[in-house]
């Protein structure tokens, strides 16, 4: 790509546009950047390049002939390039992401035209110049800032000049939406805390957080940017799940756990109860029967085995943890447990209607491996049911792995094949 600047200050622009990416790649002959002293061109003595305008008015307008002479000079040069030239005018069409990717993809050479003073002498526009550009609906005191983001804009697009096309595929404009945010080293800081899924992992994860956020920022930021959008279906699906999030509650008081006593037992059964009915709107053969019983939670307690989740110091949620070892895990139908060293379980976990979706089942996970910790044990198992997608989605996202199948009696006359995971802390 070569780009020629017709300019009155082409040392400021050398200044800028030979330096960093852009100068590295000009450097290496990917780029061909010249800013052309319009000056150079003139008739006369003084090197006049502007004079009054007709009709009266403020200032002074540039003079045609130094501007023709010099384009000139610089198409003749061109040695069969398909050129286009540019008046960077605010007059002109808005500059955007889509015209920068027209030009990088149509043109191999662009010539941009810097007025100053007042304006150009409209002759000169009118038989010279392709096309006008405007880089916002402001003036400025002349067209070298905006030359200079045309040529930033289309030059960082030429194959070689960045390392990866992804470098500009991914970013804000490209596919008519903004980019995701971006963060790096320390993990913490000023206690803000780097996005979970980001330090996962997960490829796969991570790709559909980072369209998630571009959608959402979209809407939030660039809402005209939005309208125009046509989302593809699972930029629909994505836009949905934005929608139900912002609908949750939103948590903003203390989260704690402590130890369940038999005050919490109304809470806790009314927390089963809610689990039940929501595992049977979503066909999930878990708790449909007596199961769990008040018998049970009555040993949890006795055991110290039962956890209250709080919220604002209000019963928010129920977990069984114990170090004691589970006999319905001594056979896995299939499949292999990744340690035979002591482990910790996990049973009866649920939170009320009422946060689900808030991410407290997050905070739930955090305190069982806390609480795992404390006992002096690294390793945790647990089971669910196969079709209870959110608990598997949960655990997944917490590090937990399949390990295989197991068959749970608990409740007769009921689905009893389970799924078994396992994390080491």
């Amino acid at each position: 790509m070569k780009v020629d600047i017709l300019t009155l200050f082409p040392e400021n622009m050398n200044a800028f546009l030979h330096e960093s990416i852009i100068g590295r790649a000009a450097a290496k002959g990917i780029l061909d950047i010249n800013c052309v002293q319009i000056r150079d061109y003139t008739e006369n003595k003084q090197r006049q390049v502007d004079d009054y305008p007709y009709g009266g008015g403020w200032g002074c307008v540039m003079m045609a002939q130094p501007l023709k002479s010099c384009l000139d000079d610089v198409l003749s040069k061109a040695e069969g390039r398909k050129s286009r030239v540019i008046y960077m005018s605010p007059q002109g069409r808005t500059f955007d992401q889509q015209r920068a990717k027209e030009l990088v993809r149509d043109y191999d050479h662009l010539v941009l035209v810097c007025g100053h003073y007042e304006g150009v002498d409209e002759r000169f526009i009118e038989k010279c110049v392709d096309e006008e550009i405007s880089i916002g609906n402001f003036v400025l005191t002349g067209g070298e800032l905006a030359a200079m983001v045309v040529t930033d804009c289309v030059c960082r697009m030429v194959p070689g000049v960045l390392s990866d096309e992804e470098c500009f595929t991914g970013e804000s404009h490209w596919d008519g939406l903004l980019e995701y945010p971006q963060y790096t080293r320390p993990e913490v800081w000023e206690g803000m805390e780097v996005p979970e899924v980001l330090r996962g992992g997960n490829h796969a994860d991570i790709e559909r957080w980072r369209r998630k956020q571009m959608i959402l920022r979209t809407r939030n930021k660039r809402p005209d940017m939005f309208e125009k959008l046509s989302l593809s279906e699972s930029d629909e699906k994505l836009l949905s799940e934005i929608k139900r999030d912002e609908s949750r509650m939103k948590l903003t008081q203390p989260i704690a756990c402590r130890k369940a006593v038999a005050e919490d037992m109304d809470n806790i059964l009314l927390t089963v109860r809610q689990g039940k009915n929501y595992l049977k709107k979503h066909r999930v053969d878990q708790w449909q029967s007596d199961y769990p019983t008040e018998e049970l939670f009555e040993k949890d307690i006795q055991r110290g085995e039962g956890y209250v989740i709080t919220y604002g110091g209000r019963f928010a949620g129920y977990f069984a943890f114990s170090t004691r070892p589970e006999p319905d895990y001594d056979d896995l139908t299939d499949g292999k447990w990744r340690s035979e060293e002591p482990y910790c379980v996990l049973h009866r976990a649920a939170v009320m209607a009422e946060y689900r979706g808030s991410g407290l089942s997050h905070h739930l996970m955090s305190f069982v491996e806390e609480l795992a910790r404390t006992a002096g044990r690294s390793y945790i198992r647990i089971d669910t049911h196969k079709k209870n997608k959110a608990m598997t989605a949960l655990l997944r996202e917490h590090g937990y792995e399949y390990r295989g199948n197991i068959l749970v009696f608990c409740e007769p006359y009921h689905d009893p094949r389970r799924q078994a995971f396992d994390k080491i802390l």
